[in-house]
């Protein structure tokens, strides 16, 4: 079944409107978020722009360090964690030190993530995309549920794609165990776990007042295609050969700050006070998608079905579980 709630609104916000921006006249002051890769790309304009308007901002990272550097002339109440979503024991520390340090979570962004990497494994045996982009980001979004329901009101993020209608969930082989790694049906299988982990989320916390939201941000270029040899940005269409960007996607692709304003619409959005469990594109809930939608459009059902949701929830907490 999918939420009746999943069509446009609409709420009339221009696509590339910069996330500060769709903030005008919000004040967070008394908020605490946490933003996953929060230091860079989308991630550090999404707390750029959350800091601005006076939520405090945590941003765990793998390189606390370099985070730090990044974030460093950014204005606002920032704090740097160490963690490592690949990880789970740097996870579960830092889920420690959240409930040891917070009485409340009001925002968790899930934004960190990789793409179209090599073959590779998680320090719990995962895919790394799959490990990293979902079953870390869920570890993490449990960790920190306490803090999450004792804000009374709070909201969870979880940065999807475009992505997903590559591939639906590889029910029986989740780790390409059995068959050849293919990177970008990987990719395409993380991003439709996280549209169903906030799906699942949802239907879970919503009588807490916990509601959970998917994003696809938009075409962007930041350091997630750092896998991508140039050539594949060619033959994606992203790149000419020469390396410049075709008119088409100048038009199409957004800046970062741009890229950031549907984590932040969902995050904050007063249009979405009674709405949970969604799929959200272009600062608005998307439509689902036909059979004959061109891929870069809404959402495709099976990563936004209730009863696959559940699945999806039942497997990750066995693998969870045996971490």
């Amino acid at each position: 079944m999918i939420n009746p709630d999943q069509h446009r609104i609409p709420t009339g916000i221009e696509p590339h409107t910069p996330a500060l921006d769709l903030l005008e006249g919000v004040d967070l002051s008394g908020k605490t978020a946490v933003v996953t890769g929060g230091h860079s790309g989308i991630g550090l304009e999404t707390t750029r722009a959350l800091a601005a308007k006076g939520a405090r901002i945590i941003v765990p990272a793998r390189n606390a360090k370099s985070a730090g550097e990044a974030l460093a002339s950014v204005p606002g109440e920032i704090q740097i964690a160490s963690m490592d979503l690949s990880d789970l024991s740097t996870v579960k520390s830092f889920g420690n030190e959240m409930r040891d340090s917070l009485s409340a979570l009001h925002i968790l962004i899930n934004n960190a993530g990789v793409m179209a990497c090599p073959p590779g494994q998680t320090k719990s045996g995962w895919e790394t995309q799959f490990g990293t982009n979902h079953l870390g980001h869920m570890a993490l979004t449990l960790e920190l549920l306490p803090l999450l329901r004792s804000a009374l009101s709070s909201r969870v993020v979880c940065l999807s794609s475009t992505g997903h209608a590559v591939s639906d969930i590889h029910w029986e082989d989740p780790n390409f165990r059995d068959h050849d790694y293919d990177k970008w049906q990987a990719y395409g299988q993380s991003k439709t776990a996280n549209a169903l982990f906030a799906v699942g989320l949802d239907q879970r916390e919503k009588a807490n007042d916990l509601r959970a939201y998917a994003v696809h941000p938009g075409g962007i270029f930041t350091n997630l295609q750092r896998h991508l040899p140039e050539e594949e940005m060619v033959i994606l269409g992203w790149k000419n050969e020469d390396g410049t960007i075709p008119p088409r996607v100048q038009k199409s692709f957004k800046t970062p700050a741009a890229g950031a304003s549907t984590s932040v619409f969902a995050a904050t959005s007063t249009a979405l006070n009674h709405i949970g469990g969604v799929y959200c594109e272009d600062c608005d809930v998307a439509d689902v998608a036909e059979p004959d939608t061109p891929r870069y459009h809404k959402v495709r059902p099976y990563a936004v079905d209730t009863e696959a949701a559940d699945r999806l929830w039942s497997l990750s907490m066995e693998l969870l579980g045996d971490a």
